[in-house]
């Protein structure tokens, strides 16, 4: 439904005038809110874009907004009025009421709106009654004691309505939420103080989780460290489980809080799981041994003791009564993932005592916390995988009827299950879709009716769906727990007890399928079969490893030749890291994985490489992860596999852009083929979030174009340029150049001091004698810029080394004794501080003492980071520096070149070569870029022949314009006013273009490659 704002302007001041004509009528008694929607609240949105009433006759679950019946369920309403979408994703609530209701004072339809927003997480809603319209941020976290204008952005009349049309407009159209428009101003608004649903469900569950684990291990003192675990997340998993199924009408509303107001809570409790698991069958009530279900009964939990006052506080906390803010009927099953994975980070450990303490896991707490990723990424990567592996396919097709094998769809570190979930949904609204087109009266046990021309899936089917396509794999036992209770959630949403209560009479079986063959617990990066003929570890270290058998776990996916969708996130985690607490994994890696044997990797590599390997002849991959590996020495082992295959057939490049929350990580959406591609597609996005609702335009490329050299996604007119830098040039590291990183002390709080009024101190402000030809000036990042080389820092460092023919030498611990025995006392003072740094060759030296002789002849310094040319020229008394590893490199050309080096510095602050280094670098957050040497010394020098006139008119030229460079720079910064410095930052700034337009020239630019090398190129 296309609506400009005009239109919808015209259209709303109409509506205002049918309102004020009749407005008593609206006003009279016994006028229901459903006329209201119908006659004002429907045509208002209809105004602003939206089809509320579906004329386009879309299928149920692809409608844009989803009207609600008004609908109590023992005292609640069991959803807000209206649910505007894009795609399946919430975007924002309506709350309606019937004329005369109080919008702008009255508490209790505030709070009920709030209530909804907040526990789905959505981040605006509105409230309204035509007459009035309030929009809240529900990010604030609603009491029962806020005012009705607590978190209340806009307040609107209806008489206003037509003038303040804009402000509706640019925020509550169609347009505006599907161009993204309606996300920045929700993030515009954003305020201190809130606190969203996730944030606030995880620290109460982490009380539980706390509250319980003491209590256990307090009364059960059998209780290992593994039961003790298992029994706290399954306690949690029950009680979330039974109360949001009292929200959804499936249990009796409050039960949870009546067991809290007796005696023996707990076991009154495991009563009701009995019954539960009567009624439901799922592995989370599971404690009979059933010959249809290979998982072990729990035989655990029936026997504990928990005191009722912890337990009791669990349960009551859950309620209205108690001060709770959620509303499990809207609470999303992907929310309680986010939830539970940032739950999963921490683990339950005894102590000799059978005390219980929770802490992070090592894996967690070294990658800085748990990522959770965002719907929209999910929603993208199951469309472009499960989502075409289906097209066109009948349910009877994707379940492997005829000769064709069943569609089988997997997560191989699956988490909490939020991909699971995604590709569930994909498959529900597909065969859903398909029974419809296909005469759903024909399929009574796949379909029912539920209400006028609406059918919905039979609980039967959607079990069938789920059992026979959706598989998942993980090494931590409770998130392969957690992965069960959220399909599981999702299987009953839309049902309710009367439902659930038909379907176990109709087909004699329990509302819910068991998942153990399913979703299992392992490692799936090692198999049993790898310690074949090898020393079996220890017992201990053998759980922690888990191997999982493919072959055993999934047989028939195996029989088939593997699986047709492998989806998901796999972890990011160094593996120098990983060596702290993993160091047989790693070696197992490298043995393994042709991707684990090169350099310091990221395990997410092996993922990839093992994901392709149980991928069937023709199914897809698609993985969110890090794009280091185009670049990276690490990656050329991946590079190389992925090309020599053609696997390699899609990538969404994210670039700088961040898509998880408190977290800087650079990512891309990889999609990988099993049958070999020829061509692939390539698109850049810039606003992640705008995935879900711009179309891409993707780029395609040839998959001979790339190779195990790192990858660059370069245009064509991109690749033109690049090509031509290559012809009468020379790489920077084979001009020759010798291209050095700094150096690391291993421990700065030693080596580094400071001198003040002719005496030196530590950094811990304490006097210390020491020689000071010992000592030199450290470089930094900070003491360099662009042409300009200032030392700040004040400080001073230790040198113990010698100039030797061969370069430089530790000096002897005998020899720096006797050549500055103040030095050595010192040193030999701070002994254990040093030798309990990591590495080092000698407890006096640096850690890593890193091309001492490049640096004293280096001409040139390289910043680590740069978001423009940042090199600068080294004082020819380099010997008086010691550049450091937080400084960055040094360059030092062969003096058989016959370049002057301000020639080179020209050229590597040019423009030209920075665009050049941005194209085969790794760019980071605010357009930073590594300047790494794998990148460096991989720019092209022009090469210049001094007996060629205007080749030499050139080289001379720039060397001119840099000499002038470096003196402007000593001139601003020696600038004593703001008109001074205002007039050397002119000349510096016209004496740099100047240098650009000889570099493009004598790289021989073209005036629109000059435009797309300055990203002005239409």
């Amino acid at each position: 439904m296309s609506k400009t704002f005009d239109r919808g302007k015209d259209e709303i001041a109409k509506l205002c005038q049918y309102f004020a004509t009749n407005r008593e009528a609206f006003f009279a008694p016994g006028v229901k809110e459903a006329h209201v929607r119908q006659s004002l609240i429907d045509p208002f949105f209809e105004a602003l874009g939206w089809d509320v009433r579906n004329t386009a006759m879309v299928a149920p679950q692809y409608r844009e907004v989803i009207p609600e019946d008004s609908l109590d369920i023992e005292g609640q309403q069991k959803a807000p009025d209206y649910t505007f979408r894009v795609g399946t994703l919430p975007k924002f609530y309506v709350e309606a009421k019937k004329c005369g209701v109080n919008i702008n004072a009255d508490v209790k339809p505030a709070y009920q709106l709030r209530r909804y927003g907040w526990s789905a997480k959505v981040a605006l809603s509105i409230l309204t009654d035509f007459e009035e319209l309030g929009v809240y941020d529900c990010t604030f976290r609603p009491r029962e004691s806020d005012k009705a204008s607590r978190a209340r952005i806009q307040y609107f009349r209806s008489e206003e309505y037509p003038d303040r049309w804009r402000e509706l407009w640019d925020v509550f159209s169609r347009e505006a939420v599907w161009s993204g428009a309606f996300d920045q101003y929700a993030a515009s608004k954003r305020k201190r103080g809130t606190s969203e649903v996730d944030v606030e469900f995880l620290k109460e569950i982490e009380s539980w989780r706390d509250a319980l684990a003491r209590n256990l291990a307090l009364r059960n003192k059998d209780l290992s460290s593994d039961d003790l675990n298992a029994a706290v997340q399954l306690t949690i998993d029950r009680v979330v489980f039974l109360r949001m199924a009292e929200d959804r009408g499936l249990e009796s509303f409050e039960q949870l809080l009546g067991l809290s107001q007796q005696g023996n809570v707990y076991p009154n409790f495991m009563k009701l799981c009995r019954r539960a698991d009567e009624k439901y069958n799922s592995g989370l009530f599971h404690f009979q041994k059933e010959a249809a279900v290979s998982e072990a009964p729990d035989r655990i939990t029936p026997r504990l003791s928990v005191d009722d006052k912890v337990f009791r506080p669990i349960l009551q906390s859950l309620y209205f009564q108690h001060g709770s803010p959620y509303h499990f009927g809207v609470l999303p099953v992907e929310i309680l993932g986010t939830v539970y994975e940032r739950f999963l980070g921490k683990v339950i450990r005894l102590t000799p005592a059978h005390q219980a303490k929770i802490e992070e896991k090592p894996e967690v707490r070294k990658a800085g916390g748990v990522y959770y990723t965002p719907a929209y990424i999910v929603e993208y990567i199951v469309k472009q995988t499960v989502g075409r592996q289906i097209e066109g396919k009948s349910p009877a097709q994707l379940a492997g009827k005829g000769k064709a094998q069943s569609l089988r769809v997997l997560d191989m570190a699956c988490g909490s299950g939020s991909f699971l979930l995604g590709a569930y949904q994909c498959l529900l609204d597909h065969c859903l879709k398909w029974y419809l087109d296909n005469g759903p009266e024909k399929f009574p046990k796949a379909v029912c009716a539920a209400g006028d021309n609406e059918w919905r899936l039979t609980i039967a089917e959607k079990k069938r769906i789920l059992l026979t396509h959706l598989f998942g794999v993980d090494i931590d036992p409770q998130a392969v727990e957690v992965s069960k209770l959220s399909l599981l959630l999702k299987v009953l949403e839309g049902e309710s007890d009367q439902t659930v209560g038909n379907a176990m009479r109709l087909f004699h079986e329990r509302a819910l399928p068991n998942l153990a063959e399913n979703i299992k617990c392992g490692n799936s990066l090692i198999g049993p079969d790898y310690f074949t003929g090898k020393l079996i570890p220890d017992a201990d270290e053998m759980k922690r490893v888990n191997p999982f058998d493919w072959a055993q776990g999934f047989p028939d996916a195996m029989q088939a030749g593997g699986f047709d969708c492998i989806i998901g996130n796999p972890p990011y985690i160094r593996i120098q890291t990983m060596k702290e607490w993993a160091p047989l994994e790693v070696e197992i890696y490298k043995e393994l994985f042709r991707a684990g044997r090169t350099g310091n990797y990221d395990i997410y590599v092996v993922f990839i490489e093992q994901g392709l390997k149980l991928l069937n002849a023709k199914g897809q991959l698609g993985f969110i992860c890090p794009h280091k590996f185009f670049t990276t020495d690490y990656g050329e082992s991946l590079r190389g596999l992925l090309t020599e295959r053609k696997a390699l057939s899609e990538v969404v490049d994210f670039g700088a852009a961040q898509v998880f929350e408190n977290a800087t990580t650079y990512t891309c959406l990889l999609f990988l083929s099993a049958a070999p591609v020829s061509t692939l597609s390539y698109v850049k996005v810039a606003t992640p979030s705008l995935l879900a609702t711009l179309p891409l335009s993707p780029t395609a490329m040839a998959a001979t174009s790339f190779t195990m050299k790192p990858w660059s996604f370069a245009t064509n007119r991109e690749k033109g340029i690049a090509d031509k830098l290559g012809r009468l040039t020379v790489p920077l590291g084979e001009l020759p150049a010798r291209i050095g990183r700094g150096s690391s002390t291993g421990n700065d709080d030693v080596f580094m001091l400071v001198e003040r009024d002719g005496s030196f101190f530590t950094r811990r402000g304490e006097k210390t004698e020491i020689e000071r030809a010992i000592l030199r000036i450290p470089v930094y990042a900070t003491d360099f810029n662009r042409y300009s080389f200032a030392p700040r820092s004040g400080e001073l460092v230790i040198f113990p080394y010698d100039v030797q023919q061969s370069g430089y030498e530790l000096k002897t611990e005998s020899a720096l004794k006797k050549q500055f025995p103040k030095a050595y006392s010192y040193l030999r003072g701070r002994k254990s501080e040093l030798e309990s740094r990591k590495q080092f060759k000698a407890w006096y030296g640096y850690s890593a003492p890193r091309n001492l002789e490049v640096h004293d002849s280096a001409q040139i310094l390289v910043p680590l980071l740069a978001d423009k040319g940042l090199y600068c020229r080294l004082p020819q008394d380099a010997n008086r520096y010691c550049l450091m590893a937080s400084g960055g490199f040094s360059i030092t050309a062969s003096n058989t070149i016959p370049m002057s080096p301000n020639y080179i510095l020209g050229l590597l602050n040019s423009r030209l070569l920075y665009w050049r280094l941005r194209a085969i670098s790794n760019v980071f957050r605010a357009g930073w870029i590594t300047c790494t040497k794998q990148y460096v010394e991989t720019l092209p020098i022009r090469k210049v022949d001094l007996g060629d006139a205007r080749d030499r008119a050139a080289h001379d030229w720039i060397v001119g314009l840099v000499d002038s460079m470096l003196a402007l720079h000593k001139q601003l910064s020696a600038a004593d006013s703001e008109s001074r410095k205002e007039v050397t930052q002119r000349q510096i700034d016209a004496t740099d273009r100047e240098i650009d337009r000889l570099v493009y020239d004598l790289y021989g630019l073209t005036e629109d490659e000059i435009a797309i090398v300055e990203g002005s190129a239409q």
